[in-house]
């Protein structure tokens, strides 16, 4: 898997004076029934501490900590994860990620998963919060065995509406691709700028502050799971089944929201498409 990297020496040599360049290369596999945590290799602030088995070995708990605890201009941020054929790895993250003003140089995450045989990957890493001014590109890529499962949510906050604040200059550019089997399955891409249509009008965030996606790739989730996600249905939550691909989706101005509704998507949907009742870490209750 190839690591994002500058696009020539001259660049490279400036990233690193002025601005983080951090990688991490995860690789997970199954030992007659344990998951382990078979490679951790990293550069600069990017690490897993150690694998945590917090519910059964079968399942490997990791949990990604930035150290700076937060993303400045120009910081470029790169992570991969193999899950070997048979094992099961849920990644998570210790807080929210923090995108800071852009000062002039655009910040971007690329992350390439790979899913093998009969394995599964809960990517599950808690909010991001954008602030105003921050310039942000964030490219995911997936890559599963046509038998393998693959989960993850994406909650994305702009601005600290807390403290008063509104994303109303910036912009963050996201895509995101999903190949099952060697066919695409899914297909995204984006961009929201500060004070623009996008943010403010009825096809996009219509003037919301939060959004969120919860996806779902692998088999299909039966009637009654959907019929419960759905009951949780509003005018800001809405639930879409699309053969092996499930999608459920949140805009409002409620990042506690935002999680409770996420969280209550992956309650209902991992018992259905990963056969485990679904053990909250107790790193999100910190």
């Amino acid at each position: 898997m190839r690591l994002l990297e500058p696009s020539s020496v001259a660049e490279a040599g400036k990233a690193a004076r002025e601005h983080w360049r951090a990688t991490l290369s995860l690789g997970f596999a199954d030992d007659r029934g344990t998951t382990r945590l078979v490679e951790r290799s990293h550069f600069g602030p990017l690490r897993v501490q150690k694998p945590l088995y917090p519910e059964h070995p079968s399942i490997c708990h990791a949990i990604v900590v930035h150290p700076p605890g937060g993303v400045v201009g120009g910081d470029q941020l790169a992570i991969a994860a193999n899950v070997g054929a048979g094992s099961h790895a849920f990644i998570t993250t210790p807080g929210a990620a923090k995108w800071y003003r852009a000062n002039g140089h655009v910040s971007r995450q690329a992350l390439q998963l790979q899913v093998n045989a009969g394995a599964a990957l809960e990517w599950l890493p808690q909010e991001t919060i954008f602030f105003n001014g921050a310039d942000v590109r964030l490219d995911t890529e997936v890559t599963m065995e046509a038998d393998a499962s693959f989960v993850c949510s994406d909650i994305l906050c702009f601005g600290r509406t807390a403290s008063g604040e509104r994303f109303d200059h910036g912009r963050v550019a996201q895509r995101m691709q999903v190949r099952r089997g060697g066919k695409l399955v899914w297909f995204e891409q984006g961009a929201l700028c500060g004070g623009d249509a996008g943010m403010t009008g009825p096809l996009g965030l219509n003037g919301h502050t939060v959004c969120a996606t919860f996806l779902a790739v692998g088999r299909q989730a039966g009637a009654g799971c959907l019929q419960a996600l759905r009951e949780e249905a509003s005018p800001q939550f809405g639930v879409t089944q699309m053969k092996s691909v499930l999608v459920a989706r949140y805009i409002g101005d409620s990042s506690q929201e935002a999680r409770r509704l996420m969280h209550r998507a992956w309650q209902l949907l991992r018992p259905a498409l990963l056969e485990r009742e679904a053990v909250t870490p107790r790193i999100w209750n910190t």
